[in-house]
């Protein structure tokens, strides 16, 4: 059991600096690739609600399948508002 918390926070940490050091031009499409990454949740979601047999774990299957959607939809929400802020505004003359 160790082996593998000592890889989990090590890859939190590793994650947290990489992603510190990305800048905020390329925060949408990096963004953007993730929530496409994310797709396959809803994929893997579905498919595990629908081939166990226990009561349980469809359940399980079924919570896993909104929380994946959510974020699918949430990060895509957030990328459109961020590509707003580069749109240019029309000027009134």
């Amino acid at each position: 059991m160790l082996p593998y918390t000592t890889f989990f926070v090590l890859s939190m940490f590793i994650g947290r600096e990489v992603l510190s050091k990305v800048p905020q031009t390329l925060h949408t499409p990096l963004m953007s690739g993730s929530n496409a990454i994310s797709g396959i949740t809803i994929i893997g979601a579905l498919v595990s609600a629908g081939m166990v047999g226990g009561v349980w774990a469809k359940w399980i299957g079924v919570i896993a399948l909104i929380a994946a959607t959510i974020n699918v939809v949430g990060g895509f929400m957030v990328t459109d508002r961020m590509l707003e802020m580069f749109k240019k505004k029309p000027q009134n003359v």
